[in-house]
């Protein structure tokens, strides 16, 4: 198989039209989910067990979702996706010229 032939189905979007920017947004909000799911991680780590004082394997996997649907819902909203968003958005325009 020639790589130089390949087709691609899909063209990947590009920085500045709509579709590069919210697929931009997407990634930008992904990553300050994470960043905050590992703030999250931290800070909760010596927190005792919520429904039990065993040591329930439940209770960890529980409090791991509950960290990362909470990171999920806060994305978007700390600042670090809109400063990365924007840096990212700078440097695209820059290239594209």
């Amino acid at each position: 198989m020639d790589i130089a032939n390949v087709q691609y189905q899909k063209s990947l979007p590009t920085i500045g039209t709509k579709d590069g920017d919210k697929a931009l947004r997407e990634k930008t909000d992904q990553f300050e989910a994470i960043i905050i799911k590992m703030m999250l991680d931290e800070a909760m780590k010596d927190e005792k067990n919520v429904f039990t004082s065993a040591n329930d394997p439940g209770d960890k996997i529980f409090k791991s979702m509950y960290r990362e649907e909470l990171s999920n819902a806060s994305a978007g909203g700390f600042g670090f996706s809109q400063m990365l968003f924007e840096n990212l958005s700078q440097k695209g325009a820059k290239t594209e010229k």
